[in-house]
Formats: structure tokens, C-alpha cells, sequence
């Protein structure tokens, strides 16, 4: 049997259900996948959000503070060095990933990346860190890429096409499609109320951490010049985090604005339930599987800095992705709101793409590529 070995510097808790399901399609391939990881840094304990699977090697990192970087450290079990694969994560400030790259010059073992290709939140581009990153993109035998934008990035740099598995990223909405399925009409209208909206008022929604990425004073300057037009618009904002205090300044003297703070479960698919839009200007990433699923497309920004799974978002047909500043995000979101018919084509494309981006197909595209992997030579 083959042996296959990921390693995650710690264990997300919504990444147990990938590895569970990977770990079960593997073995019926003839594969046995293991799992290494190690511990949150110091500065990331606050965020609670690891998890556990009993069956991992769960390892002690070593970290070292770097400026605003943490570099870390991870150790490889001695059991598992006869493994055929061993898959990283495409991170410069793992440290322990460079001795696996240098054994690639006499070991027989395979090394895969996997990863986002560039880091698109980075504040210099062009910098050395950047160009490392670049320098070191073609020196794995195979890459597992998170998205069909990753899968472009390697294309562009010469990395052969047929070592790379486009995973298309996702997570387990198995949970959230049931809680939106259970949100009842006496909630909905319960919660018009609560929000000040009047019958048939439209409704925006806003549901991820709040930091500056996010673009929170074009969303709010945004919400000002709907509502101007519509006077009966209401946003509402979900979430916490750095910014979550310039936000709530701006709700007190806006009686459209309505901060709610942090929602989870059946509460949290209710305000999907009841939004027409979700407008994010800012950074999109994953989230944008919720707004798929509850059929509420979603409008951003072209020039926000976006990760890998902005690829999901294609414009005018599951949501838009609008060019310019607050005039021109105003007017795209205000046009959208007048034309029901146009809004609806949108609805029906976010539904539609909510069942091509589930975790089964991720988990899938993950089996296949590392089965692909094993089976061909080496890379030179």
C-alpha cells in the first residue's frame, strides 16, 4: 500500500471533514494517508480554531517572532520517511519544508505543494520575499492548487500542466444549507422588524471578519448612496474583529446601517435568508461559498485584494465584480436592485455553482490528484 503524508503546520477546525473523507476515498484507492501537524503560534491561539483528529501525528512547532512574520518550525516523524508522498504547504516561513525540498536530490520520495501560488495579500508584490516564493514555485514534483487561479498562476510560470490538480478549495456547507432550509417566514418577518425594514424593503448583507481589507468605508459610503436612492434599504453587518468599532460608529448615526455582531447556525442562515445581496467590496475568499448556497449573489470590487477563490465569482452570471470606487460600486449595486429580472439570473447562477464548489468534488480532485502523483516518475 502507498503511503501519502500532508502536512499542516495546525489543524483548522473546518478542515476535519476534508481530511476525514480524503483519508476514507485514499484507502479505497489502495493509499494510506497520514496526517502531521503541530500547534497554533502564539499569536494565533486567540483565534480557537483548531481541531482534532485522532488518528494524526500531531508534532510540537518551534516558532520565532519575525516583525509582524512567524517563522516555524516542524518536525517530520522518523516513522513516516518511507512515505511515496509527502504534501506541504506553500509557505515561505515554514522553515522545515526546505529539508524536504533539498532531499528531492536523492530521495525517491515525491514532494507536492500545496497552496495559493502567490500570496495576493501582500504588501510588496515585487519584494524578495515574493521572489523566493517564485524562485522555489517549480521545485516539487506536483502541485495542488486551491483554485483555477493558482492553476493559472503555475501555468504562466512554465510549471507543467499535467502536475497540477485544480482542487477547487472548499468547505463542509452540508450544516449551513440544512439551517438555511429551516429558517421559517414568522422568523423572517420577525427579524424585518428587528431590523427596522420596511415591507418590501431591499436588503444587504455583509458576513465576515472586519479588518481593513475588507473595505469597510467603501461598504459604508456605499450603503449612504443606496439608500439615498432607496430609501428603504437596510444593511446588515455580521461579524467582529479590528474594525468591527468603526463600523458601529458609522450604524449610530445611520438608521440603515445595523451591526449585529457575530452569528453562527440557523441565526446566521436566517439573515441570508432574508438579504437580496451580500455587497463585500473588500477581500473575498471562501466565504463566497455562503452566498452560492443561499442563493444571494454577491458583489465586490475588482481591485480589492482578493484570495484564490475570487475564481468562483464570475460576473454576471453568480454575482458581480465591479470596477471603480463608490460611484461605481454604488451605481452597479443600485441598477442591480432595480432590475428583478437581472437579480433573479443571479440567484439562479449562485444556486447553480453552490453544487459545483462542495467539499465531495474538493475531496475528490484531491484523491485523483495525489493517485496521478504516485504513479508518474519524478519530476526532473
Amino acid at each position: 500500500m502507498k503511503k501519502v503524508v500532508i502536512c499542516q503546520y495546525r489543524l483548522l477546525h473546518y478542515r476535519l471533514g476534508l481530511f476525514e473523507r480524503l483519508r476514507e476515498i485514499c484507502a479505497q484507492r489502495g493509499i494510506m494517508l497520514e496526517l502531521v501537524h503541530g500547534q497554533a503560534s502564539p499569536r494565533e491561539l486567540m483565534k480557537k480554531d483548531e481541531g482534532f483528529l485522532p488518528w494524526a501525528h500531531k508534532v510540537e512547532n518551534r516558532f520565532w517572532e519575525l516583525g509582524a512574520r512567524d517563522l516555524v518550525w516542524q518536525s517530520f516523524p522518523n516513522e513516516l520517511c518511507d512515505a511515496d508522498l509527502v504534501v506541504v504547504m506553500q509557505e515561505s516561513r515554514i522553515l522545515s519544508n526546505y529539508p524536504l525540498l533539498l532531499s528531492r536530490l536523492w530521495s525517491p520520495r515525491k514532494l507536492a505543494y500545496w497552496g495559493h501560488g502567490v500570496n495576493f495579500q501582500s504588501d510588496a508584490p515585487a519584494g524578495l520575499l515574493e521572489k523566493w516564493k517564485q524562485m522555489m514555485l517549480k521545485r516539487v514534483d506536483w502541485w495542488f492548487a486551491y483554485t483555477a487561479m493558482t492553476a493559472d498562476i503555475l501555468q504562466r510560470a512554465g510549471y507543467p500542466h499535467e502536475r497540477v490538480t485544480c482542487l477547487n478549495n472548499a468547505i463542509d456547507n452540508e450544516a449551513f444549507e440544512r439551517d438555511l432550509a429551516s429558517v421559517t417566514e414568522t422568523q423572517l418577518q420577525a427579524m424585518r422588524i428587528a431590523i427596522d425594514a420596511p415591507e418590501g424593503a431591499l436588503i444587504g448583507l455583509f458576513c465576515g471578519s472586519l479588518y481593513p481589507d475588507k473595505k469597510l468605508d467603501l461598504l459604508v459610503a456605499t450603503g449612504d448612496q443606496i439608500h439615498k436612492a432607496l430609501p428603504g434599504f437596510r444593511m446588515v453587518v455580521i461579524g467582529d474583529g479590528p474594525s468591527a468599532k468603526d463600523v458601529q460608529s458609522a450604524a449610530r448615526s445611520r438608521s440603515w446601517l445595523k451591526c449585529v455582531g457575530v452569528r453562527k447556525g440557523q441565526e446566521k442562515a436566517a439573515y441570508f435568508r432574508l438579504a437580496d445581496v451580500v455587497l463585500n467590496p473588500g477581500l473575498v475568499g471562501l466565504h463566497v461559498l455562503d452566498s452560492f448556497c443561499a442563493g444571494v449573489p454577491m458583489i465586490t470590487t475588482a481591485a480589492a485584494r482578493h484570495s484564490p477563490e475570487i475564481a468562483y465569482l464570475r460576473n454576471g452570471v453568480n454575482g458581480l465584480l465591479v470596477d471603480g470606487g463608490v460611484d461605481a460600486y454604488a451605481k452597479a449595486v443600485i441598477e442591480l436592485l432595480r432590475d428583478k429580472n437581472a437579480l433573479t439570473a443571479l440567484k439562479r447562477g449562485a444556486l447553480l455553482d453552490a453544487k459545483k464548489f462542495t467539499l465531495d468534488n474538493m475531496v475528490n480532485n484531491f484523491a485523483d490528484g495525489i493517485e496521478k502523483c504516485i504513479s508518474m516518475p519524478n519530476k526532473k
